[in-house]
């Protein structure tokens, strides 16, 4: 989805606690393909995913086995949620929630009982829907009896208005591919088509988007887009209630669909979610209603979390984090004693970590301090934070192995062979440009984690001749504040997955210029004519096998040439939960466990 599309929260500054501070010089990177198992799990998920019919999009969902239903079960997270607004929704901690709370047009359903099978089937739709004109047509119709938490019914103007509201300037943390579809536009200009959204009382016209009846809708674009269905998937085009949208309030109180509803929400402290009696499990094929509530405890580290599942007593017992891994300390003793392996999940996660240099800051203007930086840093500290090969493999690109197009030999700045960085190369870099001492600012998520990675990181670009000065960052606004086009640091790290497995969901969003807004994910303010045009080339490319080979090409250009974004890890998670969860599974297409299973054994 993107799996989500996203941005990862837990992986993407996150950094695993547990281990000793490591110093940027020491070695320690993990192997390219590194396991028989990792290289087979990385290719399923480069495999497309088929759309189903009306019969694959009736529920209910397919029993777990053993399942029962009652008992609480208690989520221990690292980060509380910045957004709950569906339209906000882009970070994958917030993208696992929405599983139970959120329903959409289409969503992944899986086909097999150990995550690893999909196929996209109606959602709130009666199928994943219907195209007679190659994709730039596609019809929907609203299942019977599909209502919002409080009874009302969901119809039509309801879906018109959550595709018309992303046009809001308040609405800009979220994917942009549909709007942008829509508008036959790239980057930002979308919003022209509908300025302010609809609150004014102007709306897209039927030629655009057509609802004429309360349970039909009509997407029309000027181009084919045969993705439509995987994109409608991602929890950023869940549904929003017209009756209940509050604007920017609604990022806190959303209305919901899910199997569940949201009893209690203290920002940075709890959450409580119960069970939403006006779902009905008839209508849904994906989900799952077996626990009675969701007892959410935030501010959890990976170590707390860890040790308190590994505890096993009491709550304990039937304690899971959606998010957090295990942590680095833990990981090996973890592993190693068969009766907590078995209670653990693991797999690839579609995202790609990486320092972002920020292009709006004049001195990261300088190429060759650009390349200095990058010769400089040290990914052994990243990959070591989070356990080591277990959990992080260091990346040369920035196209996961998950994705096709993926190369496994680009590595331009030798990260694979010296992950602990060039301080030498760099240094001779810095000089060139007669820039030994330039003060970098370093902004850092304030985690236990952060605070390890990013102290290592900053002490190999200072053997190369950089005055590093780091900035703490709240983990629960980082994207927020490292997301904005005017901020005051030089490089911060952030991570991004496929929203579905091609790089198509990568590079635009991540690398044209064009996207360039507040709360948009091109991070480093990338803004280069070639790869605009290449974007705009590679954007036309009907051929799978073509287009993977376009879009790796330009993400070679990105790093290589412009570098202004410097890989750091492809990203692998193992997850634990306590000894009386049933129903534990990682989900290839979430990257993490799948909470719509989970039971109270």
């Amino acid at each position: 989805m993107g799996k989500g599309g996203r941005r990862a929260y837990a992986a993407l500054s996150l950094v695993a606690a547990g281990a000793l501070v490591l110093s940027g010089c020491s070695e320690g990177g993990s192997k390219e393909g590194s396991n028989k198992d990792d290289k087979e799990n990385a290719q399923r998920q480069q495999s497309s995913i088929d759309f189903g019919d009306a019969k694959a999009s009736t529920g209910p969902a397919a029993e777990v086995p053993g399942a029962k239903p009652g008992g609480t079960v208690t989520v221990l997270q690292r980060d509380s949620y910045a957004h709950l607004d569906p339209g906000q929704i882009y970070v994958s901690d917030e993208m696992a929630l929405s599983q139970l709370i959120h329903r959409g047009l289409t969503g992944y359903k899986a086909t097999s009982e150990d995550g690893k099978k999909h196929e996209v089937v109606g959602d709130l739709a009666t199928d994943s829907g219907t195209t007679t004109d190659g994709g730039k047509t596609w019809k929907y119709t609203l299942k019977d009896g599909v209502k919002w938490a409080d009874g009302s019914a969901i119809t039509a103007t309801d879906v018109r208005h959550t595709f018309e509201r992303l046009f809001a300037p308040f609405v800009a943390n979220g994917p942009t591919f549909i709007q942008q579809w829509l508008a036959d536009t790239p980057g930002t200009g979308y919003r022209d088509l509908l300025k302010g959204g609809p609150y004014g009382g102007k709306h897209l016209p039927d030629t655009i988007l057509e609802t004429p009846d309360a349970k039909t809708i009509v997407f029309k674009f000027k181009k084919a887009k045969p993705d439509l269905p995987y994109a409608l998937a991602m929890a950023g085009y869940s549904l929003v209630s017209k009756a209940k949208d509050t604007k920017e309030k609604y990022d806190k109180a959303p209305m919901t669909a899910g199997p569940y509803k949201i009893q209690d929400f203290k920002s940075g402290k709890s959450m409580v979610l119960v069970k939403n009696t006006n779902w009905d499990p008839k209508t849904d094929p994906i989900r799952h209603q077996y626990i009675d509530r969701f007892t959410f405890a935030f501010n959890k580290q990976y170590e707390d979390s860890t040790k308190a599942i590994l505890d096993d007593s009491g709550a304990n017992a039937t304690a899971v984090s959606f998010n957090n891994e295990v942590d680095a300390g833990n990981l090996s003793k973890v592993l190693a004693d068969a009766t907590l392996k078995s209670r653990t999940v693991a797999g690839y996660q579609p995202y790609v970590g990486q320092i972002d240099i920020n292009l709006s800051q004049k001195e990261m203007q300088d190429k060759t301090v650009r390349e200095a930086i990058a010769y400089a840093l040290p990914i052994t500290p990243f990959v070591r934070a989070f356990g080591g090969t277990a959990a992080r493999e260091v990346a040369g690109g920035l196209i996961s192995p998950t994705v096709s197009g993926y190369n496994p030999n680009f590595d331009p700045f030798g990260k694979k062979k010296k992950p602990a960085g060039d301080p030498a190369k760099a240094k001779e870099l810095l000089e060139k440009a007669g820039k030994v001492g330039l003060k970098l600012t370093f902004g850092y998520i304030n985690t236990p984690e952060g605070q390890q990675y990013s102290t290592a990181m900053a002490a190999g670009l200072e053997k190369a001749g950089f005055d590093v000065q780091r900035q703490e960052i709240p983990a629960e606004t980082y994207y927020d504040q490292v997301g904005k086009v005017k901020n005051n640091f030089d490089i911060y790290h952030t991570a991004w997955g496929a929203d579905w497995p091609s790089a198509s969901t990568v590079i635009p969003p991540l690398y044209d210029g064009r996207q360039i807004q507040d709360g948009a994910a091109n991070y480093s303010h990338i803004n280069d004519p070639k790869v605009n045009a290449d974007i705009d080339k590679a954007s036309t490319i009907t051929d799978p096998v073509k287009a993977a080979e376009a879009w790796n090409k330009i993400n070679e250009y990105i790093v290589k040439d412009v570098v202004s974004n410097i890989p750091t890890a492809y990203y692998k998670q193992t997850q634990i939960a306590g000894s009386k969860i049933g129903g534990l599974v990682y989900d290839d297409v979430i990257g993490g466990i799948d909470p719509r299973r989970l039971f109270v054994k």
